[in-house]
């Protein structure tokens, strides 16, 4: 990232309920002298994401999706609710690990002008925070299309039952599982325990009543959730 000094300016909150992941994110792009980037705030969950961002008025939230309280979705709903039509109204830009098609289509539709994954660069979420600041539509390439697809078909997507019984963790957790992902990957890759995943991994099983990974990759696969 360019060390050169810049004129442009945009506060930003951040919300994520990992707090390793914000203190990163914080030391990449948190240099206001030379992205432009000034971090007002953090959130690490639903109810604190609301407080900072009513105390704040940033133009710019980034926003991951899975949260407890409610997740990214009850964020965009809230604070639509509370800011309204106003004059300067806060953008958001979802980073998220997932890239899950209902994940993205789920937080367009909730608010956000944008979804970019955190395999992003530095360099490429300040531009994508400053597009969005702009009013524009910023997406990673490979999810623009999960948006065309489902804006272009006046058709509600299935509801999927199986799916709807697991918590937004557990489906993280599955995702990965089926990617062929070890639990020591997806426990460094999610900022948890390994013994948390496998109790993540017992309970997808028991509510999808399958036996072993093997069966989940098989019913994930059968999904498109690979």
């Amino acid at each position: 990232m360019t060390e050169e000094t810049t004129d442009r300016h945009v506060r930003v909150v951040l919300v994520d309920d990992h707090r390793m992941f914000r203190t990163g994110v914080q030391a990449e792009i948190g240099r206001t002298e030379t992205t432009g980037v000034e971090v007002v705030g953090e959130a690490a969950d639903v109810d604190q994401a609301i407080t900072v961002i009513t105390a704040t008025r940033p133009e710019v939230v980034l926003l991951d999706v899975h949260l407890p309280g409610g997740g990214g979705v009850e964020v965009l709903r809230r604070s639509a609710a509370m800011m309204g039509d106003a004059e300067n109204p806060v953008r958001f830009l979802a980073l998220s690990v997932s890239d899950a098609a209902e994940d993205v289509i789920g937080v367009i539709r909730g608010g956000a002008r944008g979804y970019v994954t955190k395999t992003i660069t530095g360099t490429d979420l300040v531009d994508s925070i400053f597009r969005v600041q702009d009013g524009d539509a910023v997406f990673s390439p490979r999810l623009a299309g999960f948006v065309l697809d489902a804006f272009a078909s006046t058709d509600a997507p299935p509801v999927d039952e199986d799916m709807d019984r697991l918590t937004q963790r557990e489906r993280e957790v599955l995702r990965l599982i089926a990617r062929g992902y070890a639990y020591k990957e997806i426990a460094k890759q999610l900022f948890i325990s390994v013994k948390t995943v496998e109790s993540h991994v017992s309970a997808v099983l028991r509510k999808l009543q399958l036996s072993n990974r093997h069966e989940l990759t098989r019913w994930a696969t059968a999904r498109r959730l690979v």
